[in-house]
């Protein structure tokens, strides 16, 4: 019975990404508003036939530009961050060539990272900071890497410094929001340490098999949290701002795994980050 909800899972979805693929590829051609939009229709679709569902805790800031800092787990983050808002995603150069899921990347309008270049993260950066300044809430897995869905790895800094090119050089204000991950619960039930890697896709697993376990799983509960936004300015440590980011993520994330979670957590980290932000604004604007 399960299998055969997987299969006609797969089906319909299919069926849905061969009617939206085209009208996103005109969208994205042409540069309509629309093409921040369809992705996240097509995500709460993806979620609702697989069976995901999605429980949020806190909520992103309203202030534009955005950059979201969160944990990586799966290619399952996807589906979850996207049926949230719209948004878009900075992604590992390798994911562009992947059969489909490049594919859905591109048309998520995705900003592809080369790590093993450290000539190209200028470029980059100004890729992001150029889309976060046109409005866009981008989203950037932090770790580099994913994780095995029990904990969190430490923060990389360099991409954060996108947040802090955003800003120009008469000033301005980015919104830099820590966001948790935590898979929770499998067909009703809590999914504990031994079951988390059925949904986490880490280390050298094989993508076509991962796919159809998570189809064929059953139901899956999905606890995200949004924390304190830090406003970032020109002053901003990013190796402070990564630290911060990262405490905030990983208290998140224990606190949903071990079922404690019912608020976002405001870390004295963020609040000193804020308040420093913000008495630079006074003094400047009193200067």
């Amino acid at each position: 019975m399960v299998q055969t909800k997987a299969v006609l899972a797969i089906l319909a979805l299919t069926l849905v990404s061969l009617f939206m693929i085209p009208m996103q590829w005109l969208a994205v051609r042409f540069n309509l508003p629309l093409q921040r939009y369809l992705p996240w229709i097509w995500h709460l679709i993806a979620n609702r036939l697989v069976g995901i569902r999605v429980h949020q805790i806190g909520r992103p800031v309203d202030s534009r530009p955005l950059l979201i800092a969160s944990n990586h787990t799966s290619w399952v983050d996807i589906p979850v961050l996207g049926s949230l808002m719209p948004l878009s995603f900075i992604a590992k150069s390798e994911v562009a060539s992947w059969p489909v899921f490049g594919l859905f990347a591109k048309l998520q309008r995705s900003v592809f990272v080369n790590r093993t270049r450290r000539s190209d993260t200028g470029k980059v950066t100004d890729s992001i900071a150029g889309r976060l300044k046109s409005g866009d809430a981008m989203v950037l897995f932090a770790e580099g890497t994913s994780n095995d869905g029990n904990g969190v790895l430490p923060f990389r800094s360099a991409l954060l410094g996108s947040a802090t090119r955003a800003l120009d050089a008469e000033g301005g204000e980015v919104w830099v929001q820590p966001l948790s991950i935590a898979y929770q619960g499998l067909q009703g039930m809590p999914m504990g340490r031994q079951f988390r890697p059925r949904v986490a896709w880490y280390g050298d697993m094989e993508l076509a098999g991962h796919l159809w376990g998570v189809f064929s799983s059953g139901a899956l509960d999905v606890v995200v949290s949004w924390g304190e936004p830090v406003l970032v300015h020109h002053g901003t440590d990013r190796k402070v701002l990564t630290r911060t980011l990262e405490q905030s993520v990983r208290s998140m994330t224990i606190a949903s795994l071990t079922g404690t979670a019912d608020q976002s957590p405001k870390t004295p980290e963020i609040e000193a980050l804020n308040l420093f932000s913000n008495g630079e604004k006074t003094v400047k604007a009193g200067a």
